[in-house]
């Protein structure tokens, strides 16, 4: 028993990096399932597999059109930056000196350390190229990642029927029906978070990009920066907001000054609060009903256990244990009363009182 144990746990240790891969696809055919079903009940004669070949046509056309968009933004962006990210930061210290009275530098860099900080700027630049293209080359590990995950995120949506009959008649009748209800909230909360993210993620990109170019910030940089500051927003919980701010902000103020910077920032709590008051919940309805200490903690423990993807798949894995815990959990009446509430209590009905005798 023990060597068998030890070798099931040395073929489990062996097999983690595709066994990440086929829970992260089964993840994705969550998050497909919705709108292969509202394809499927428009078009009742298409079969699965082809719609699912549809949506994998248009990813791959989106994705082409991002790579054909975004790589030479992203180069124009480095390029900038290592030609005059020297400059940004020595006006930005003469500004802060300025404004403040501090005495950082004695007003700036002198003309060595600022061709020092270029050149380093200049490297760093060129080895981002440098990586991106042997990522495009040599990528062979990854290109095999992405072929697996498309395989297997394929069978799991195109075949879903098959695949949920065949792990339920494992289990007695009984058993069925939660297991049956779990799949299905599954399905509704990673589709809900999954669709409503990418429609926030568009609405922010969009409206950083438009306010970037007000301000006279230049295309080919708008564009990488609104993507990064639409998605870092929208897919990590609590301080994404904060992050993906922050990156276009101080962009706009190293390249055009400390007005077009507070123009950027003004927008970012502007929409910030027509997401949370307005757009999140007309847009994610009750899909995702967390509480926002829960959400942060979720995504904090998913990306420790499993990294990047972890945290990216945590709010709905801990929506949907929410969910079967609140429907399937014995609940009890709560009798005990907390003393320190009942003095609160005490002090506005007091309070209450007060006020209505002197009306």
């Amino acid at each position: 028993a023990i060597l068998i144990t030890l070798v099931v746990l040395w073929m489990f240790g062996q097999a983690s990096h595709l066994l990440g891969l086929v829970a992260f696809s089964f993840f994705l055919s969550l998050a497909l399932q919705p709108l292969v079903m509202k394809m499927l009940s428009r078009w009742p004669n298409m079969r699965r597999g082809a719609a699912v070949g549809i949506i994998y046509l248009a990813g791959f056309v989106m994705f082409i059109l991002m790579i054909v968009v975004l790589i030479p933004a992203i180069a124009t962006l480095g390029r900038a930056i290592g030609e005059s990210g020297a400059t940004w930061v020595q006006e930005l210290v003469t500004w802060l000196n300025e404004t403040f009275g501090l005495e950082l530098g004695d007003g700036g860099f002198d003309e060595d350390a600022a061709t020092s900080f270029e050149d380093e700027l200049v490297n760093w630049a060129k080895g981002a190229a440098d990586g991106l293209l042997d990522f495009a080359t040599t990528g062979i590990s990854a290109v095999f990642d992405i072929a697996t995950i498309a395989m297997f995120t394929f069978y799991f949506t195109a075949d879903s029927r098959r695949l949920q009959r065949t792990v339920l008649q494992f289990f007695r009748p009984e058993d069925q029906y939660r297991i049956g209800w779990t799949w299905d909230q599954a399905i509704v909360q990673t589709g809900g978070y999954f669709y409503s993210r990418v429609i926030l993620m568009i609405i922010n990109a969009i409206g950083f990009f438009f306010t970037m170019i007000a301000v006279g910030m230049p295309v080919a940089v708008s564009i990488p920066l609104s993507l990064f500051g639409g998605f870092v927003a929208a897919f990590i919980p609590a301080i994404g907001t904060y992050l993906g701010s922050a990156v276009p902000i101080v962009m706009t103020l190293a390249i055009q000054g400390l007005v077009p910077a507070l123009i950027v920032l003004a927008y970012a709590i502007l929409y910030q609060q027509v997401e949370n008051y307005w757009l999140s919940p007309k847009i994610s309805s009750d899909t995702m009903t967390l509480n926002g200490a829960v959400a942060f903690g979720a995504a904090l423990a998913g990306g420790a256990i499993a990294g990047p993807i972890g945290a990216f798949v945590a709010l709905p894995v801990a929506a949907l244990i929410t969910a079967f815990v609140s429907n399937f959990v014995e609940k009890t009446e709560v009798v005990y009363e907390f003393e320190y509430e009942q003095h609160v209590d005490a002090a506005k009905e007091a309070a209450e009182e007060s006020t209505a005798g002197d009306g």
